[in-house]
């Protein structure tokens, strides 16, 4: 998965399928005002703004505005050039020649060449880097500098996701990191960039501050400067946005149906609604001898009734999830083994598998054990703390003690996920334009920092996620991804739950948003407030 894939974090609903929901119209004024801030809210705190080495959706949200790619998704979710204007590609698609823009230069006013890229791409593949991220790099058989503006790949056999791969993760400032140990830069935590922001201030756990670049190459934002508020509880949240505190959050699905419907939300607010590129999802730990049956996995995905889910805890306002794709991607298969709510079905299942009720507690045994286990989910996450009483509440009428834990996002991360302390989780993965999921199911991706922490491993997929990936035939590579689909829907190494739907509030007074397939935050930089509006000064 690239920077890109990773960055749509929140925001889209359609592939030429629907046009995302807008209450209200907008009326443009015939000329953009420059000035303002927009303050966003976020339940979690960044991690590492070096791209490359971070894997939670805030830090890459950040270091999205700060650092560009060679290439891009537009609105219209084509790819386009970024940092490269053009690019050729030959042999069958094994080489690829990006030409790179000559007025970009990185915020301290050192140019950017080829030597930038190429350092990058010879950091990331270095097994000193703790880097999520190397699979796809480590495809390119030879990559050289043509000239300051010229960059080569070629890869070692065809690659199906190599172009989409160049986006803003492999991209580094070669002046201030060459001969240094990248996990250890200060640029972790103030980076130096040459996107449409630059870096100003961030305050652990409460608020991260970027200020427009007045030199950015395809033109300074229209606002000043773009404030995140990291605020872990929605309703604290929803407090702020009210008061005038907040400009733009995600609304859990009750905010969004029923208290944002008054004549001051009306006035002052408008509402998005779209099917997000994401998923919510039940991950076991496949080391944890408990899950390691799959009839116990499939047990438990005919228990948990997913439409009360989405009724309950999304109010409507999602789908279920079937695997790791949504419903409107081309590469989606609609015919894989489902999980309707079937309690006699696990139970039989669970029996099956040795888990019966021996001493008449109410609660499976199996080898003197009860069947009990913690699920552990993220703080300030209503909509997955609801999912998880829910799911806690089914699992007990089958036999099965499941106890709820959350977790403040830093931690969770940094010392259950990576350090593979846990039971079973409920997250979610945010989607990319490509079918190419190797870096989250291959079983070469289980190590330290590494996003298959789950631990699974199966052949077949193995061999078809290696065989997409050197497909370029759209209908082959639909074929492929569909059998990939069908074996994991066998396999439920996790109970796939719900596709929720993304329903941003932003400010009235914010105009040029354009709802688009890529959502609403791709133009970002066209932003604007009129200057009878405009709330901050910038010093």
């Amino acid at each position: 998965m690239n920077g890109r894939s990773l960055l749509s974090f929140f925001l889209l609903f359609l592939l030429g399928f629907r046009c995302p929901c807008l209450a209200g119209g907008i009326e443009e004024h015939p000329v953009p005002d420059y000035g303002d801030a927009i303050l966003v809210g976020s339940i979690g705190d960044a991690s590492n703004l070096i791209p490359m080495l971070s894997s939670d959706a805030t830090s890459h949200e950040i270091a999205d505005l700060i650092i560009d790619g060679l290439v891009k998704y537009n609105k219209d979710l084509n790819l386009v050039g970024d940092l490269a204007e053009s690019w050729d590609i030959a042999d069958g698609g094994k080489e690829i020649t990006f030409h790179l823009r000559r007025d970009v230069k990185w915020e301290d006013g050192v140019p950017f060449t080829a030597q930038d890229v190429l350092f990058g791409f010879n950091t990331i593949i270095s097994p000193k880097t703790p880097t999520a991220y190397a699979g796809d790099f480590l495809e390119v058989k030879k990559a050289q500098v043509i000239d300051p503006y010229t960059f080569r790949v070629v890869y070692k056999r065809p690659f199906a996701p190599a172009l989409s791969s160049w986006g803003n993760i492999v991209v580094l400032p070669r002046h201030l990191l060459e001969g240094k140990d990248i996990t250890k830069s200060p640029l972790s935590r103030r980076p130096v960039g040459l996107g449409p922001f630059k870096f100003a201030s961030w305050k652990t756990q409460e608020r991260i501050i970027l200020d427009a670049n007045p030199d950015y190459f395809d033109g300074r934002p229209y606002l000043d400067r773009y404030i995140m508020r990291i605020i872990p509880d929605p309703a604290t949240m929803f407090l702020e946005l009210k008061s005038g505190g907040l400009d733009w959050m995600g609304l859990s699905p009750i905010q969004y149906d029923r208290q944002t419907n008054t004549p001051f939300f009306r006035k002052n607010f408008r509402k998005y609604r779209y099917l997000s590129f994401s998923y919510t999802y039940l991950g076991y730990n496949l080391r944890c001898p408990l899950f390691k049956d799959r009839r116990v996995r499939q047990a438990i995905s005919y228990a948990i009734d997913k439409e009360e889910i989405i009724r309950g805890a999304l109010l409507g306002y999602g789908v279920v999830a079937t695997g790791p794709y949504k419903p409107d991607a081309w590469f989606y298969n609609p015919n894989v083994r489902r999980y309707p709510h079937d309690p006699e079905r696990a139970r039989a299942l669970l029996a099956e598998a040795g888990w019966r009720d021996t001493d008449g507690d109410g609660i499976l045994d199996k080898d003197g054990r009860p069947f009990s286990f913690t699920v552990l989910t993220n703080q300030g996450n209503s909509l997955r703390d609801r999912t998880a009483q829910i799911i806690q509440y089914r699992l007990k009428k089958i036999g099965i003690e499941m106890k709820i834990r959350t977790l403040e996002w830093t931690a969770f991360i940094n010392d259950f996920i990576d350090k593979r302390r846990f039971e079973a989780v409920i997250l979610g993965w945010t989607l990319g334009q490509d079918p190419d999921i190797y870096d989250i199911w291959h079983s070469s991706k289980t190590g330290p920092k590494q996003l298959n922490f789950i631990g699974y491993k199966n052949p077949e997929v193995d061999r078809l996620l290696v065989e997409g990936r050197r497909t370029f035939d759209k209908e082959k590579r639909k074929r492929i991804y569909w059998r990939i689909q069908e074996i994991l829907a066998v396999d439920q190494p996790y109970t796939f739950l719900y596709v929720p739907m993304a329903l941003p509030i932003i400010s009235s007074r914010f105009h040029g948003i354009k709802p688009a397939p890529a959502g609403i935050s791709y133009n970002l930089i066209r932003w604007w407030v009129p200057k009878d509006e405009q709330k901050y000064i910038m010093p």
